[in-house]
């Protein structure tokens, strides 16, 4: 096993690089340029900046080199630990960042544990009830969630029960109220659990109904073996057969979507927490590409594909812990 995840991990190099190369050359390859949109003035009465300006500021940047050049420098001093300033604030990028990622692990890590402990037992009484009303049930719910966009989702939550037209139930945007400084700590704490309701939901929905379904088929392949047969005709528990010995081979298909919603989920919080005003690191990503803040995204998508290749990995350690008869030898 050590030697195989040494080798994955490897093998994660090119693969990283390989994603950065991309990512970068699709940025200076797009049309927009932060030094026009620096230099366009502001609302605020700023002033244009002249023509020499502009070219002072792309010969500052390195925007003036060619994307295979630039791209080599990044990785110098990425390799350095430096992900250069933000274009728009001059700001280090992985201070921006860091300060932004707290948030956005916590909704993400929060949606994908309750994805699992809703979908799991709804994917297993959906396989165990096959063909009845419940069963038809339980599909027919998780097909309309999956089949809902989450910003369309939102943007419903929002108008039923955040203070559209109808009810007043829920925050809806921000992380916490604006007299949140004056609450003491279990106040502040449950202000901050009740606008993170939504965007949780919004986050969640969309990742039941995926796991949901392949729990189900999963569940089912595994009900059909042999060995189910045999436990029963020892005479065991259905609840013994159910949980300890199908369940059990059940969970490798369902390891696999881990591994698929991690970016997906790290993806949805690009548009939830910009619908939400929410701080994280999606609604800085949205921001950084309005902006053509090229460091800022490249600091992000290195981070997005190293979780996402870890996960990978990840998955593959838990197949093992799953099956025993797994050892990647």
């Amino acid at each position: 096993m050590t030697t195989y995840i040494i080798r994955r991990i490897l093998l994660m190099i090119p693969t990283l690089f390989g994603i950065t190369l991309l990512t970068f050359l699709l940025l200076r390859l797009s049309p927009v340029n932060p030094a026009l949109i620096r230099g366009a003035g502001s609302a605020e009465g700023g002033h244009a900046m002249t023509a020499e300006q502009r070219e002072e500021m792309i010969k500052f940047y390195g925007l003036d080199k060619d994307p295979l050049t630039a791209y080599c420098e990044w990785v110098g001093k990425v390799m350095q630990g430096n992900f250069s300033d933000s274009f728009v604030d001059n700001r280090p990028v992985v201070d921006k960042i860091t300060e932004r990622m707290g948030l956005t692990i916590s909704i993400t890590g929060t949606a994908l544990l309750l994805s699992y402990l809703i979908a799991i037992p709804l994917g297993v009484i959906a396989a165990v009830k096959r063909g009845q009303v419940v069963d038809r049930t339980i599909s027919f719910a998780v097909f309309l969630l999956y089949s809902i966009p989450n910003f369309a989702a939102a943007l419903l939550l929002i108008l039923f029960v955040a203070g559209g037209d109808y009810l007043n139930l829920l925050p809806m945007y921000g992380i916490n109220s604006i007299n949140a400084f004056a609450m003491g700590p279990f106040a502040w704490l449950w202000d901050r659990i009740l606008h993170m309701i939504l965007p949780v939901i919004c986050l969640t929905y969309a990742s039941l109904a995926s796991i949901s379904r392949y729990a189900r088929v999963s569940m089912l392949d595994a009900l059909s073996q042999d060995f189910v047969r045999t436990a029963r005709a020892k005479g065991l528990s259905e609840r013994v057969v159910i949980l300890r010995h199908a369940l059990r081979n059940a969970l490798i298909p369902i390891i696999t979507i881990f591994t698929l919603e991690v970016p997906v989920l790290i993806s949805g919080a690009i548009i939830i927490e910009s619908i939400f005003t929410l701080p994280g690191m999606g609604q800085l990503m949205f921001q950084s590409l309005d902006a053509g803040d090229y460091p800022v995204i490249m600091g992000v998508t290195v981070l997005i594909a190293i979780v996402t290749l870890v996960s990978y990995l990840l998955a593959d350690i838990l197949y093992a812990v799953v099956d025993p008869r797994i050892t990647y030898e």
